[in-house]
């Protein structure tokens, strides 16, 4: 027995004690392959599951090291079952590969041949194969190269893809680093997907996802479609690649509800890509009537189904995904894992803070008790009006009052998902409030005053959760949320993490009703947040009118 951080359970949780000396360390190690399942304040509980081990796997790391981790921190002897099962379920990627072959297109191969005879007796593999070739191959409709993967995947054997990808048509594009320098973490990143072919990289908000995109495309030199999740995001993608590299204005396309310009490079939205017209998706022929070189997803997380559905369709396409957050609140990370690619580079946020290139931040979770009033309309309230109840209080509109007056100067956000609690706030406040139906042009000049200092206070609605580039923006209130989304709560943090000119850190506060639903679905939403590192204050709404914090 050694004196280490983490207890290793034959049930493959892994509880990792906070206050132990190197917690902080040991979280960074398991970070790769173990997934956060409850944050309580002392221990925390990690998941061993095969998904997270096989992304590990994807990304570099091998059952030796994963093993070795465990070993290195754990208090007590690691069960001899959990060495066996992580070394049999990493082990298990890569026993099967796609592979281009000159006579049948696409084979399944196999250095297992027992693996091989289990899968294509699978019901839902057989109208997938093509003819057997020997005993470790079999062919693969090419047109199915998508629907395998996945249907493998579900089987327990994901299968490696070394079927290679088409060029797509060719388009000169170079980085321009003139007044800016691409950083370490992103030039690795870039060249880690490159290399992988396709899938996942994962970074923190506000340390340049899209750079690490445009460094991709750079390696590609080939027509790119690029997906967003608005036409704000489209147009600060548009900025950035003409900012950072050699294309001109009349090589970018945006085809959303507002324009449909198809150029060598285009930036389509998801909503206008989703659209039904009669019935069908009228958009989606975008993706394969043009001979794209790459397609990058931006928010792969909030990706919708039916562009999961079409991406099965354009494996051939190399395919790179963004995101703060490989947490899908609908559960398809394996969706993501077999048609977009496993994960190709991740790194904790904390590191990301500790290089200078994210502001630090402090979370607070400031909780209000309800009056009798409140908590009487709570209690009665139906099952599925609870939370609206509980979240959007008078009581709360206090505290945010209060807060707001605290940090008169500084660039706030105040963030919630109930647009009637929001038009209160905003009026009551005496700021502009940005939401669905704010056009597009009026919510371009609000950021901008933003950006700039004439406005210091803005309400936004769950539109700004993602892809809004606001550098100045230094304190977040949220008063309600989308649930128990810890997706969402990684978003929300990351409106304020752009690193601060003079250095301050950020502050996020949620702002929750005591002893309701609100504060469970707090408890979610923070597994995020301790996942990354970041430790979550407590204080009581008297604090914040006395002035205490």
């Amino acid at each position: 027995m050694t004196d280490g951080p983490l207890i290793v359970q034959s049930d493959k949780t892994l509880l990792l004690d906070i206050d132990h000396p190197l917690s902080t360390e040991c979280r960074r190690a398991i970070a790769p392959f173990a997934e956060l399942e409850r944050s309580p304040e002392h221990i925390h509980t990690y998941r061993l599951t095969p998904l997270g081990l096989w992304n590990a796997r994807a990304a570099g790391h091998d059952a030796e090291q994963v093993i070795d981790t465990l070993i290195k921190y754990s208090r007590y002897a690691v069960p001899h079952s959990i060495l066996i099962d992580v070394a049999e379920i990493m082990s298990r990627y890569g026993r099967l590969r796609l592979e281009a072959d000159p006579v049948h297109g696409l084979i399944l191969v196999t250095t297992d041949t027992a693996v091989l005879e289990e899968v294509i007796r699978a019901r839902k593999i057989a109208p997938l194969l093509g003819a057997r070739i020997d005993a470790e191959t079999i062919a693969v409709l090419p047109s199915q190269r998508g629907a395998i993967k996945q249907s493998l995947l579900r089987l327990g054997w994901p299968a490696e893809d070394f079927a290679g990808y088409v060029d797509g048509q060719a388009h000169p594009i170079e980085l321009v680093q003139k007044d800016w320098k691409i950083r370490p973490y992103q030039e690795l990143a870039a060249e880690g997907f490159w290399h992988g072919g396709s899938g996942v990289v994962v970074l923190p908000c506000g340390a340049g996802k899209t750079i690490v995109g445009v460094a991709a495309m750079a390696h590609a030199k080939a027509t790119t479609l690029i997906l967003v999740t608005n036409t704000i995001a489209a147009r600060q993608w548009r900025e950035e690649l003409l900012k950072r590299t050699t294309l001109r204005e009349d090589e970018i396309g945006e085809y959303s509800g507002a324009k449909k310009e198809i150029r060598p490079i285009t930036i389509a939205t998801y909503q206008v890509m989703t659209k039904k017209k009669n019935g069908v998706y009228a958009h989606l022929d975008l993706f394969d009537t043009h001979d794209w070189g790459l397609i990058i997803y931006d928010e792969v997380h909030l990706l919708p189904a039916p562009i999961f559905r079409f991406t099965a369709d354009i494996q051939s396409r190399r395919r790179l995904g963004l995101t703060a957050t490989l947490v899908r609140e609908d559960g398809m990370e394996g969706e993501v894992f077999s048609l977009i690619g496993p994960k190709r580079y991740d790194v904790p946020w904390k590191e990301i803070e500790s290089q200078g290139y994210i502001a630090p931040a402090e979370c607070i979770e400031v909780r209000v008790n309800l009056t009798e009033g409140e908590r009487l309309l709570y209690a009665t309230a139906e099952p599925e009006n609870r939370y609206r109840a509980c979240a959007t209080t008078r009581t709360k509109r206090n505290v945010v009052e209060a807060l707001v007056e605290k940090h008169a100067g500084e660039q706030t956000l105040v963030i919630g998902q109930y647009i009637d609690q929001l038009d209160e706030l905003s009026e009551i406040l005496g700021v502009p409030l940005i939401k669905g139906d704010t056009p597009i042009k009026e919510r371009e000049i609000l950021f901008n005053k933003f950006r700039n200092g004439e406005i210091t206070c803005l309400v936004v609605s769950k539109v700004a959760n993602f892809s809004i580039d606001l550098p100045d923006a230094t304190i977040a209130i949220q008063v309600s949320g989308a649930f128990g989304s810890r997706q969402e709560e990684a978003q929300r943090l990351g409106r304020i993490l752009r690193p601060k000119a003079d250095g301050r850190s950020a502050k996020f506060y949620s702002i929750i009703s005591r002893d309701t639903i609100d504060q469970d679905f707090a408890q979610n939403r923070q597994r995020f947040l301790a996942e990354q590192g970041y430790s979550y204050k407590i204080i009581d709404a008297d604090d914040v009118f006395q002035g205490k914090i």
